[in-house]
C-alpha cells in the first residue's frame, strides 16, 4: 500500500525536536490515515526526537492507535456486562450480517472496520453501538441497518 506522506509536513510542523508532542502527533497521524503507517511513525519519531522504540511503545499501549489499516467507517459494539445483558450478542450478529464482517475485521476496500470493546462507559444507555464516534444507546434488534445506512 502506497502512503502519501505529504500530510506529515503539517503534523510535525512546530513540533520538531519536541518529544512531549508524541501522543498529540500520533493522534493527528491516526486521524489522517485511520491507522499509524510504519513510514509515518518513523518520520514523526525522527522529527520529534523520540526513539522509534518509544514511538512503537506508545502506539501499541493506547487502544486509540492502530498499526493496521482501519475502515473509513468504524463500528464499535460494547460487550460490557450491561450491554451483554441487554442484547449485545444479537446486535453483533446483525452488524456482521449488515456489513459482512466479524469483530476485529476490516473490509478489503477499507469501507468498514468492526470492533467490539469491553466497555464504553455508557452503561446507562446499554446496549451501545458507536458508529464513527457517534454513540447510539438503547439499540434494539432491527435498528442496526438504520444506523449504518447513512455511512
Amino acid at each position: 500500500m502506497e502512503i502519501d506522506l505529504a500530510p506529515l509536513d503539517g503534523i510535525v510542523e512546530g513540533r520538531e525536536g519536541r518529544p512531549e508532542f508524541l501522543i498529540e502527533a500520533l493522534q493527528d497521524v491516526q486521524r489522517e490515515y485511520h491507522f499509524l503507517p510504519r513510514e509515518a511513525l518513523e518520520r514523526v519519531c525522527k522529527e520529534l526526537g523520540v526513539p522509534l522504540s518509544k514511538g512503537y511503545a506508545a502506539a501499541t499501549f493506547y487502544a486509540a492507535f492502530s498499526l493496521t489499516p482501519k475502515g473509513r467507517n468504524i463500528v464499535r459494539l460494547c460487550k460490557g456486562t450491561a450491554c451483554h445483558v441487554r442484547g449485545a450478542e444479537t446486535l453483533q450478529e446483525e452488524i456482521t450480517e449488515a456489513i459482512g464482517l466479524g469483530p476485529g475485521e476490516t473490509s478489503e476496500d477499507l469501507s468498514y472496520t468492526f470492533e467490539t470493546v469491553n466497555c464504553l462507559g455508557a452503561c446507562a444507555m446499554a446496549p451501545v453501538v458507536v458508529v464513527n464516534g457517534a454513540y447510539h444507546g438503547g439499540v434494539r434488534p432491527g435498528r442496526v441497518k438504520n444506523l449504518l445506512k447513512d455511512e
